[in-house]
């Protein structure tokens, strides 16, 4: 999945500049996303629509169900606006269409301008189908993948059209990775199926993994020569089997297999799941929201601001915020903005005042009470009442839980009040973080990292694989997922109840994360 690994350039005023002076924003509210996006009426409901028959068919096809997710906790979705603008929130970059951040409560995808196409999706609407397929079978399931199912079924699912009497196809051929498959470096089948045989022979270059890992698991769920091979492979992988050795057994001679893809990789037609319109389902009705001028102005910051910001840039956008609020003090989605912005550029007693000040007239905004939690949290760091001020602390987030009974942010931060402070976590607090990683936010890889350490201080070392295992696979985890291959690594002779001093846990190494746009 796409990392936040980019430098942003002078991101703030160049995104702001592309904007019109009088933006019409709007939210789009559905079951499992927001979307904000300066665009018409119609169009925004129309790809809110496509979104939720998007989640409902990945449902029907998988036969998964996943809880409707407490209203913090779906994937907001900013709508930034051409190329220029998605190039200046991610510092230059020309390949990059769109890209998405999981988060415990804040899961943020940044595409461009809406186009509810016919027919093939446009590419930025690809990427954001393929990383909100990552976030559903993430969500529906605790099971490792392996990079090439991992990535071999988002774009299956990634491949998808919407067409105008409601129905979707999904599993449509993979066009936008035509010229891959055919001008790439070639990826054998045998080197999908061994990770270190594909890493050992992997150039510089850019290379096949992801059309070729389409090209598999499309081929695999619509061959009837091949029926129930996937299935079989599934369960050997689940049973502990090495990868390649788990292929080898569900799909037989790799060379066959190989000229196999070769053979229907020019097969003139394929399949595709057609659903009608009664097989999907929008959930609850769409909901619009036309922002009033100040939130309109600040949208700009709040994209930055949740896009993520280094010290400089913090300091930068700090400027653009408080002119906006200067302009509109009573705005409370101004003010909650402000609180974030605040609180990037390090000052929590102004966080703190703006959060407050966003509550008081719109007691709603959950946001502002995550603000104000965050800058207490930091605060009760130097207390010297460590105790009084982190109960303190936990005020914002038990107001917010009070609201909104599944937002994952208060039981997580529940158990940072005794971690932070160096007490023994009561077995409440454990539990809340088990669950938050379990249930609420099992996409946060961060999250089941943490939620991985605190079982194997507990000794529960067989329930801590279940935790790491997925965070380990995740070819683009970056230092979290490094960190859970040690974790793995130093818990696996051990039994359930056997101490192991995570203090011996040796720095992780990081290995460079070298992903196609949209992966």
């Amino acid at each position: 999945m796409i990392t936040a690994l980019f430098r942003i350039l002078a991101a703030t005023l160049a995104l702001m500049a592309s904007l019109p002076a009088r933006a019409e924003w709007y939210e789009a509210s559905s079951d499992h996303f927001v979307i904000y996006a300066d665009d018409k009426e119609a169009d925004i409901r129309k790809f809110a629509e496509n979104l939720e028959r998007y989640h409902s068919a990945m449902a029907f096809v998988l036969k998964a169900k996943i809880e409707k997710p407490s209203p913090s906790n779906r994937v907001t979705i900013y709508v930034v606006g051409g190329e220029r603008d998605m190039r200046a929130l991610t510092g230059g970059s020309r390949t990059i269409g769109g890209f998405y951040i999981p988060r415990a409560g804040g899961s943020r995808a940044f595409v461009q301008d809406i186009r509810n196409t016919k027919g093939y999706p446009h590419f930025s609407t690809i990427v954001l189908l393929h990383e909100y397929a990552h976030h559903f079978l993430i969500s529906s399931s605790n099971f490792a993948q392996p990079r090439w199912l991992s990535e071999g079924s988002a774009e299956f699912f990634a491949a998808a059209g919407f067409n105008s009497d409601g129905s979707l196809l999904i599993g449509r051929p993979a066009q936008h990775r035509g010229g891959e498959l055919v001008f790439a470096d070639p990826v054998h089948v045998r080197e999908l199926l061994d990770p270190a045989l594909y890493e050992k022979q992997r150039g510089k270059g850019y290379d096949a993994f992801y059309g070729k890992s389409w090209l598999l698991y499309h081929y695999l769920t619509f061959s009837e020569e091949r029926r129930g091979q996937l299935g079989k492979y599934l369960v050997s992988l689940f049973n502990g089997m090495p990868q390649l050795e788990a292929g080898e057994e569900a799909f037989g001679d790799l060379d066959v297999l190989e000229r196999e893809l070769a053979t229907y990789l020019r097969s003139r037609r394929m399949l595709t799941f057609v659903l009608p319109p009664d097989k999907l389902s929008i959930g609850s009705p769409i909901t619009l929201r036309k922002l009033p001028l100040g939130e309109a102005a600040i949208v700009p910051v709040m994209i930055r601001s949740q896009r993520g910001v280094n010290d400089e840039e913090a300091a930068e956008l700090l400027i653009d915020a408080r002119a906006i609020a200067a302009k509109y003090p009573e705005d409370a989605g101004v003010l909650a903005a402000l609180a974030e912005a605040e609180y990037d550029a390090g000052n929590d007693a102004e966080a703190i005042a703006a959060a407050d000040a966003a509550i008081a007239r719109d007691p709603s905004r959950t946001n502002a009470y995550v603000q104000k939690g965050y800058a207490l949290f930091r605060q009760a760091q130097e207390a010297d009442d460590k105790q009084a001020a982190y109960e303190a602390a936990m005020k914002p987030f038990k107001a917010l839980n009070a609201i909104e009974n599944d937002h994952p942010l208060p039981l997580i931060y529940h158990y940072r009040s005794f971690a932070e402070r160096g007490v023994e976590p009561s077995e409440n607090a454990r539990a809340a973080l088990e669950f938050a990683a379990s249930k609420l936010a099992p996409f946060d890889q961060s999250l089941k990292l943490n939620a991985g350490m605190m079982l194997i201080d507990e000794g529960k070392h067989s329930i801590a694989r279940d935790f790491l295992a997925p965070v380990a696979a995740n070819p683009h985890g970056g230092g979290a997922a490094a960190r859970a291959k040690l974790l793995m690594a130093l818990i696996a002779d051990k039994a359930d109840g056997e101490t192991v001093n995570l203090r011996d846990l040796p720095e992780p190494v990081e290995t460079p994360d070298v992903t196609a746009a949209g992966g």
